[in-house]
């Protein structure tokens, strides 16, 4: 059953029907009951001043506690469950003796994206053998889920339709890969001249910032092609599977994220509001330095959860005092970023205008392309992989004889029999927020 079919607007309903469901399965038995999202029966119980609480959703997790683990409860019965937020379930419905037993279900590693794209490309005619594609195409998905990745499967072979390939090949993934992470291009959205030059100089900053600094990952594309999502520009660049962070690491993203504010300001003398998804994510990682990680000597080794779980009076484990020190240090690390990236673009300002003119002139510069204009990154190249790379090895495969060569556009006329490009379901998309994008919103 699905967690929220427990809840009812009628009182008692809810706590009924997780009688009826165990007392089913108890004449099933042996029988295994199985709860999605019990999240939403399963939250920590309110606490307040008065300490009375009688929800409809309380009453309920009450009769599911005291089926698990009561003293009427049988053999035979196992209950599995399953949720994307077991940071606030109720204590006592993890505790020993119910579910005690947690499977932590992580997003895939580059060896498991490997194999599961291999997976999914089985069913699909590539240009090349599906091992030639599926490596590459895991360097390029971090973060990404099963669900993901059968999406971009499902979304190239979609693309390769349109065009009318008869094969599936390196610039369909590529668009795949785009169109998830940013959206698609939209050709209707047409924006001012000077609109057009404050997205290139605010894309140029980011871009720059990132080639610049040590610790910041590779930047692998850079387009000021208003998107679907509302971007009007994006720089891509190619996270690691990194599961560890220093606290010099972090503060380079800090830098790289304000780049694009802080080139507005030096180019255009004002700022607009198109760094908002920028500024968000540099206070989320100041306040993540300071509270969490403890990586500011003023505020000491703690750590406190990011959010209160349930808001109420007496629930925050620190006081105002401390509260006021850690923004105070967070607003800090946030102003030394700022100079930083501020003192960084200025002595590289050539090469920042360098890189906005090109931008105005193409739309979209690779790494390839920041390499000839700007020269190699000053500490060592940071490419994993790049697309260029791609296509010129599926070009040689091509060249002696061991691919397919790509297929030119499909005559409408040609014969409707030709095997679909399309695979046999599509999955449905998972969206999750990962830090592979750096984009230019509007308001």
């Amino acid at each position: 059953m699905a967690g929220s079919e427990f809840v009812e607007v009628i009182g008692g309903l809810g706590a009924a029907r997780v009688r009826s469901l165990f007392k089913e399965a108890r004449a099933r038995a042996p029988c295994i009951v199985y709860i999605d999202e019990i999240d939403a029966v399963g939250k920590k119980r309110s606490t307040n001043m008065s300490g009375f609480s009688n929800t409809e959703e309380e009453q309920t997790l009450n009769q599911l506690l005291v089926e698990m683990d009561g003293m009427g409860t049988t053999d035979h019965v196992i209950v599995l469950a399953s949720t994307n937020r077991a940071d606030i379930l109720d204590n006592a419905l993890m505790r020993p003796g119910r579910l005690d037993r947690h499977i932590f279900i992580d997003f895939p590693t580059l060896q498991e994206r490997r194999e599961i794209f291999e997976q999914h490309l089985k069913s699909l005619k590539l240009t090349q053998a599906g091992s030639f594609y599926s490596q590459r195409l895991a360097e390029l998905t971090p973060g990404f889920s099963g669900a993901d990745i059968a999406n971009i499967c499902n979304e190239a072979a979609l693309h390769a339709a349109r065009e009318g390939y008869k094969s599936i090949d390196t610039l369909s993934f590529e668009y795949a890969v785009e169109r998830i992470l940013a959206g698609t291009v939209k050709k209707s959205k047409i924006l001012s001249q000077a609109e057009r030059r404050v997205v290139a100089f605010h894309e140029s900053g980011h871009a720059l910032v990132g080639w610049l600094l040590e610790h910041t990952e590779a930047v692998m594309k850079v387009s000021i092609a208003p998107r679907t999502n509302a971007a009007l520009g994006f720089t891509q660049i190619l996270p690691k599977d990194q599961y560890l962070f220093t606290k010099e690491q972090l503060f380079e993203r800090m830098c790289m994220a304000l780049g694009g504010r802080v080139s507005e300001a030096i180019t255009f003398n004002k700022v607009t509001t198109g760094a908002e998804d920028d500024l968000r994510k540099v206070t989320k990682i100041a306040y993540s330095m300071v509270k969490q990680y403890g990586m500011v000597p003023s505020i000491g080794h703690l750590s406190f959860p990011e959010l209160e779980s349930t808001p109420g009076i007496g629930r925050r484990p620190f006081s105002q005092g401390l509260q006021q020190m850690m923004d105070h240090e967070a607003r800090v690390l946030v102003a030394q970023a700022y100079r930083h990236t501020e003192k960084l673009l200025l002595d590289n300002r050539d090469k920042l205008q360098t890189l906005a003119n090109t931008l105005l002139e193409k739309e979209v510069i690779n790494y390839e392309d920041m390499e000839a204009l700007i020269g190699l990154p000053p500490h060592g190249p940071k490419k994993m992989i790049v697309p260029q790379s791609w296509l010129e090895a599926e070009k040689e495969k091509q060249d002696t004889g061991d691919g397919e060569p790509p297929q030119p556009p499909r005559n409408q006329e040609e014969d409707e029999e030709e095997p679909s490009l399309r695979p046999p379901s599509e999955p449905s998309r998972v969206f999750c927020e990962r830090a592979l994008l750096s984009s230019f919103t509007p308001p």
